[in-house]
């Protein structure tokens, strides 16, 4: 069993991740700032805060860890995350990308060579066919092009994590990455300045999303995650979509559709029971950094 400070760091960790979708929506939904400037100046204020921690980690020793692809595909899945929640909620937004994410990495473990077990292929199709239920077409049904747009981001953060894995220290590898997405955010902001609108909420929700739900929960995830096995990291990552969807409801007012309820028992349902079979694909999906 895990120390009670891990047990606590985990969950921050996954209130910090969820969070994310909670401030993107808020901001979004509630304040002037446009997707473009959310995604700036949440890359920055993550790429400050990271390179803050790993230059105190290294006591002033700095040296730009990771690669142009991973910073391509992290921002990427930045700007792609914060033009879906323009639309989606934030429940539907979290569970769309979870799938999204676990299934890129799932199909690269496949396309690898991996063979499934019975479990692992019923486990795949539900959590496919959530997916799919959640995006038919109906009153219930989350917007198409926010769904779509939140299924490319979720493509986008697994590629990231492939590219990413076993490429040195995460918390080095990650404040590297951040770094780099630094010019492509400001020309996403260049192109789309015609749109660009801020105020003070919006910033502020984009700056906490940055730093503290993305800087700070990388970096208490990092610790905690070398303590614990692989196993218990796939059922600790489940409750992120849980935490957003519940904070959807308090925060933001959401409803919970019967749609979203069976969609979320598919996906998260269907995952876990993959995750459960199989150690080498369960190692590799849980690999996110």
């Amino acid at each position: 069993m895990l120390p009670v400070r891990l047990r606590f760091l985990v969950l921050l960790a996954m209130v910090a991740f969820a969070g994310n979708s909670l401030l993107c929506r808020l901001a979004l939904k509630h304040t002037a700032i446009d997707a473009a400037s959310f995604t700036s100046i949440r890359l920055l204020s993550g790429a400050l805060m990271l390179w803050l921690i790993d230059r105190t980690r290294r006591k002033g020793r700095f040296c730009l860890a990771g690669n142009w692809l991973s910073a391509v595909a992290l921002f990427a899945y930045a700007a792609l995350f914060s033009y879906a929640y323009d639309t989606l909620p934030a429940a539907a937004g979290a569970l769309l990308l979870f799938g999204a994410v676990q299934t890129t990495m799932i199909g690269y473990g496949l396309c690898q060579g991996e063979r499934l077990r019975h479990r692992q292929l019923f486990g795949l199709v539900c959590a496919l066919g959530g997916l799919a239920g959640l995006m038919m077409p109906g009153l219930s049904a989350p917007p198409f092009a926010g769904s779509m747009l939140m299924l490319g981001a979720g493509v986008a953060w697994g590629v990231y994590s492939l590219c990413a894995k076993g490429s040195g220290d995460p918390g080095s590898v990650t404040a590297g990455n951040f770094l780099r997405t630094l010019p492509l955010a400001a020309g996403l902001s260049m192109v789309m300045v015609g749109d660009a609108s801020l105020d003070s909420a919006g910033i502020g929700y984009a700056l906490v999303s940055g730093a503290l739900a993305s800087g700070l929960g990388y970096v208490m995830w990092y610790a905690a995650a070398k303590a614990m096995t692989a196993a218990s990291a796939a059922v600790v990552q489940l409750t992120v979509p849980i935490i957003a969807a519940v904070g959807g409801i308090v925060f933001l007012e959401e409803l919970v559709t019967i749609r979203l309820l069976v969609a979320a028992v598919a996906i998260l349902g269907g995952v876990a029971l993959f995750l459960s079979q199989g150690k080498h694909l369960r190692q590799m999906v849980l690999d996110r950094t």
